[in-house]
Formats: structure tokens, C-alpha cells, sequence
């Protein structure tokens, strides 16, 4: 409790506190929170909501956006879309009759609390991309700075106390690049005294900021498309010095360098055929020294890391003419989980239908799939967001339900699930909801395209 309130008042004073996402567990600093692994260790969850349903805290109105919250002492971060009277949501996924959509972007931030906003900032934000109904990147909250990356390339860092801008950039004017056809997506990575992005362009693949002063680091990797996953750090100790690799999953492969100094380590061609569908969009898991990549068009690959020096195995990949197929785990949007030699993950069938799917990690072979998990029917690209607590996790599916699951080599069982959101993005003939929740102090926080509300999750 002391910890917390000193975190409170520092954040609030404007003060820097080193290292702090690595020490207060139940804060959701950046993407998937504290330790990029979407875990929560808090203890005395629920396992089962209340006879009178869960306990909604707040509801506070929001605009358009796929973007999470983070989640920081008494503060919650989160982007959306202001002043483009609806016009991204009614265009889905064609990008010719999208044209330019007038709009803007905006970064909130709220009281945890109550809901209630503390300060916020908007910028003019025509959009040129698919899916235009809003910013996709979780805000990343590093002490005294938060950094925001929004679907044009508007790369932004404030004040975390005062929402003041200290310093910003146009990565496509500044790089002569073009965002991905989805938007940037790939959230702003902290790094000791860096904040690394995908950005594009010639040579700068991807690039590292000074997080305090905006200024070029290094740049590295030219790629035909930067593509939608997030970048990830690989470290082990070798020799009592701690080894460590970014990992960086572009269209053409996965590359690792050197965090410091953008030195290439190795690169993973990925697919080996051509393939021109750019859906690099789930996070690469790092197990142990493997790396686990999923993709839907191109199905999975499971790497092995070396150190000292740093190196690459290929122990397997799922790749057929069509991983579409039924014996693969091939992920899409929502990053797979890996517990005990077993990788669990939302995939599709043939139809593009979303299932539950769990293959053996050692080599890939299919365990059990179940296509009854959110509906009767299997829903076209269907998704859920897994956070692991515990013995159980908590799955925020795209129709809006929060759903507590069990997930083991047996099967998937499901002990509870209650409506908490109205789906509202338009996509392939449904709405859905496409945000990554985020869980912090007992409590979860979700979002639609019109509201954003918390959950009590304390039994």
C-alpha cells in the first residue's frame, strides 16, 4: 500500500521512478502489461462473477479506437477518435473507398477511480488507412513520460502528471514512408533510455528515439512492409552479463539486433515461399530460449535462441500450401499463450472462422480444438484477448463478453461469462470489439468504440 501511494504521488509530482514496471506488479504499464506477458499475479480473483453479475465501477464515454488502456497507479491512459462523425466506422476494410477521413486522435487520461479526465490532448488526424475507426497502440507509461503512437505515425511523448508534450514526431513525413495498410499498430517499446517503433521507409525498418529527447539513436532493417506485431526483447544472462536481442517480425521474416546499437544478430526467412498477405499482427512469445511466431496466412514457426554469440535454430514450422487447414495453429489477431509445453491460441478454420486450438510446442502437432467456445457457430475471424491468473484466465472475446476459462492439455472449460460491452466496429458483416483489455489492481478495464468501463475482479 505504501508503494503505491509514494507511485501516486511521484507520477502526480512529475517525478521519474526507475524501473517501475518491473516493480509494482499490478500496474499495466505498456501492451500486455508489466512484463509483456499477459500476466497478472495478483491473488484472490474471481473464479466465478456474482449471482447479481459483475460489478460495472464506472462507465465513461470514449471515442473510436482498437486501442487498450494502460493502467498506472491512480491514472488510466488510453487513445481514441474524435470528429470524424462516424465516418471510419461505416468503411471496414476498403481502403479505396475510405479515401481520406477527416477526424483526429486523442490521448486520455482518466482517474481510476472515478473515471473522471485529468487531462487530454488532441491533434488533426485525417485518416488514409483501413479500419479507420481509430488509434490501435497502448499508450506506453515509463515514469514520469507516457508515449503514444497513432494509426497515421503521430509519435508523441507527455508529461505522465500534466499531459504536456515534450516532444513529438511524423514518422511518414520524417522517414518518407507510408503507414501500413492497417496503420501503425506495432505499440512504442521503453527500453532503458530508448523508446523503439517500426516505422518504414529506406534503412529504418525500425528505430530508436532517445525517450527524453526525440532525437535518432540508430535505425536498422528495410523491409517491404513493417507489418502489425509488436516488437519484443529476448534476454539471458551468459557469463554473468545479461545477453539481449529485439526481435523484430516483419513481412519478410524476423530479424534480431542488438537493442544498443542495432547490429544484425540473425534473420529467420518467414515464409519461405512468397507470400505477399501482411498479417505479422499476434505477439512473438519468447519461452525459455524458444520464440514461438503465428500467423494465419503463413501458419506457425518455432525458433530456437542461442547466446554468446547470439544464434537461431529452426525446430519447426506449420507452413502448407494452405495453413488454413486443420492441423495447424495459425493465430491472427490475438497473441497465443504458452503454459506447460502447450500452445493455446485463437485460429481459424478453413472459412476463416475463429476456434480454440492447443498444439504440443515441442513440435506442433494439434492437441484439441473447440469451435464451440464463444457461440454455437464459429464466427468469421473471431477473437479473444487471454489474461492468465493464477490457475484460470480471463478471455475478453470480440462480442463483448468477458469470459473466465481454463486452458490445459484436456481441453477448454469454461466457468463463467457475462455481456459487458455492445460490439460496435463494423468488420466482415458483424461488429465486434477489437481491444485488448487491461488488468491492474484488481480490477479490469475494457473498451468499446463509445464507452470505456472497470470492472471490479476482487471476490
Amino acid at each position: 500500500m505504501h508503494q503505491r501511494l509514494f507511485l501516486m504521488l511521484a507520477v502526480t509530482a512529475g517525478f521519474s521512478i526507475p524501473n517501475c514496471q518491473e516493480t509494482f506488479a499490478d500496474d499495466w504499464p505498456r501492451w500486455m502489461g508489466a512484463n509483456m506477458d499477459a500476466i497478472v499475479k495478483e491473488t484472490g480473483l474471481i473464479d466465478k462473477f456474482p449471482d447479481t453479475g459483475p460489478h460495472v465501477v464506472w462507465r465513461q464515454p470514449i471515442g473510436g479506437g482498437y486501442a487498450g488502456p494502460s493502467v498506472v497507479g491512480n491514472r488510466v491512459f488510453i487513445m481514441d477518435r474524435t470528429a470524424d462523425k462516424g465516418d471510419g466506422g461505416k468503411v471496414e476494410n476498403n481502403i479505396r473507398k475510405a479515401g481520406e477521413i477527416a477526424g483526429g486522435e486523442r490521448i486520455q487520461c482518466l482517474d481510476a477511480e472515478t473515471g473522471e479526465q485529468i487531462w487530454q490532448h488532441v491533434y488533426d488526424c485525417p485518416y488514409k488507412i483501413a479500419y479507420p475507426t481509430g488509434p490501435r497502440t497502448t499508450p506506453a507509461v515509463d515514469g514520469e513520460y507516457v508515449f503514444t503512437l497513432g494509426a497515421m505515425g503521430h509519435l508523441i511523448c507527455f508529461k505522465s502528471g500534466s499531459g504536456d508534450v515534450v516532444w513529438e514526431k511524423n514518422l511518414t513525413e520524417e522517414y518518407e514512408t507510408k503507414p501500413p495498410v492497417w496503420g501503425y499498430s506495432s505499440h512504442p517499446l521503453v527500453d532503458g533510455d530508448n523508446l523503439i517503433v517500426p516505422v518504414g521507409g529506406e534503412g529504418s525498418g525500425v528505430v530508436a528515439f532517445n525517450k527524453r529527447t526525440g532525437e535518432e539513436v540508430w535505425k536498422a532493417v528495410t523491409t517491404l512492409d513493417i507489418a502489425y506485431a509488436p516488437l519484443v526483447i529476448y534476454e539471458k544472462e551468459v557469463d554473468g552479463k545479461n545477453q539481449r536481442q529485439l526481435i523484430f517480425w516483419h513481412a519478410e521474416g524476423i530479424t534480431s539486433l542488438d537493442p544498443k546499437n542495432a547490429e544484425e544478430f540473425w534473420t529467420v526467412v518467414f515464409p519461405k515461399e512468397s507470400n505477399s498477405s501482411q498479417t505479422s499482427i499476434a505477439t512473438p512469445r519468447i519461452v525459455g530460449n524458444r520464440l514461438l511466431i503465428s500467423e494465419f496466412y503463413k501458419g506457425s514457426l518455432l525458433l530456437g535462441i542461442g547466446s554468446n554469440p547470439p544464434s537461431v535454430t529452426e525446430i519447426w514450422r506449420s507452413f502448407e500450401e494452405d495453413p488454413r487447414s486443420e492441423q495447424s495453429l495459425n493465430c491472427m489477431m490475438a497473441t497465443p499463450i504458452v503454459k506447460d509445453g502447450y500452445a493455446y491460441g485463437v485460429a481459424y478454420d478453413g472459412k476463416g472462422r475463429g476456434i480454440v486450438r492447443c498444439v504440443e510446442l515441442d513440435t506442433g502437432a494439434m492437441k484439441w480444438t473447440r469451435a464451440d467456445w464463444m457461440s454455437d457457430e464459429p464466427l468469421l475471424f473471431a477473437s479473444a484477448f487471454f489474461i492468465e491468473n493464477e490457475d484460470k484466465y480471463f478471455v475478453f472475446n470480440d462480442i463483448g463478453e468477458l469470459m473466465i476459462a481454463k486452458m490445459n492439455p484436456e481441453g477448454f472449460e469454461i466457468l463463467d461469462r457475462a455481456k459487458l460491452l455492445e460490439p460496435t466496429t463494423p468488420a466482415r458483416g458483424r461488429q465486434v470489439v477489437w481491444s485488448h483489455p487491461a488488468v491492474a489492481n484488481g480490477q479490469i478495464y475494457l473498451r468499446n468504440d463509445a464507452e470505456i468501463i472497470r470492472v471490479n475482479l476482487k471476490k
